[in-house]
């Protein structure tokens, strides 16, 4: 899932930023496909070309690399069009609903010094491959009570479990007041999800690894996920993330996009969440300037124009 940076040049001289995935894989398609469909066209245009765009990339794409790219280069379109508007990304979406958002520290197994430094929301990554029933359960014991009692707790499973190692675990962290389990089967396996909502006293999130409108479709009318995750970055750029808000709010969702404080993300909570949440950045993205930071366990969009980042060149170097 190795990111790329996507640029988009018009011929006023003015470029949009944007990040996607696939690495080189991602490259190509931009360079061998998308660039063809986007050169002549209005910029504009931002939903006409992510339409063509995903036609262009059907007979290889619809999930994964294809629309990876994709992404990066619809989020360029989002931030050209604020730029050539002098206005924030949020205020293309309907304006700053949000101002604050609290943010949720994703960290590892292990609670450190996340309530020190202001966090009201934890998330754990629990321990890959998975130790089994007693230890898992020890994992969340611990960090219950090194957050004590007032502080959200949610885990994140990273497709490791089945559906009834799933139920037994839901059942064992009642206790401990967890908030959701993310991501503990397969993507793929909607059936099993859909069985996990319907028994789980504990809410099922996931979609970090779905795909696009019509993916997000099939999860929300088979009743798979209780909280729905998107990556900006991956499942079809903002274009697609502001669909998917769109469905959750027909069908009484929650909308938590994974990597949400960055700002891809970011400025779709600011202008669309009615409950924001934002997850912490990655700390490897250190390429990009700009990106408003998580202080005292909250933070604050910009109103910088467009996203209201830029590559960093010496990071590039």
């Amino acid at each position: 899932m190795a990111q790329i940076a996507v640029l988009v040049e018009t011929e006023a001289g003015l470029t949009g930023l944007g990040v996607g995935g696939g690495g080189r894989a991602g490259v190509h398609v931009i360079d061998t496909v998308l660039r063809d469909v986007l050169v002549g066209r209005d910029p504009a245009d931002i939903e006409g070309l992510w339409a063509a765009m995903y036609r262009a990339t059907l007979p290889f794409g619809r999930k994964g690399v294809a629309v990876w790219a994709l992404s990066g280069v619809d989020l360029a379109l989002w931030d050209l069009a604020g730029k050539v508007r002098d206005t924030p990304v949020y205020a293309l979406l309907g304006g700053l609903r949000n101002a604050t958002i609290p943010a949720y520290a994703s960290i590892g197994h292990e609670v450190r010094d996340e309530v020190d430094r202001g966090f009201r929301h934890v998330k754990l990554h629990m321990p890959r491959p998975s130790p089994g029933f007693a230890a898992n359960v020890e994992v969340v014991r611990r960090a219950r009570e090194r957050l004590g009692p007032e502080i959200a707790l949610y885990v994140d499973a990273f497709l490791e479990w089945d559906v009834e190692t799933t139920l037994a675990l839901a059942d064992a962290f009642v206790p401990f007041a967890v908030r959701w389990i993310e991501e503990p089967l397969s993507p793929d396996d909607l059936d099993g999800y859909a069985e996990l909502c319907r028994r789980s006293p504990i809410p099922i999130a996931g979609g970090e690894h779905e795909y696009g409108r019509h993916g997000f479709q099939e999860v929300v009318a088979r009743r798979a996920h209780q909280i729905l995750q998107p990556d900006a970055s991956w499942c079809g750029g903002l274009t697609a993330l502001r669909a998917i808000f769109d469905l959750a709010s027909a069908s009484g969702l929650w909308v938590v996009p994974h990597r949400g404080a960055e700002v891809w993300g970011l400025h779709a909570i600011a202008a669309l969440s009615p409950a924001p949440l934002a997850e912490s950045g990655r700390p490897w993205v250190t390429w990009l300037r700009g990106e408003p930071r998580i202080e005292g366990g909250v933070i604050r969009p910009t109103d910088a124009p467009g996203f209201g980042v830029e590559l960093d060149p010496a990071a590039l170097r």
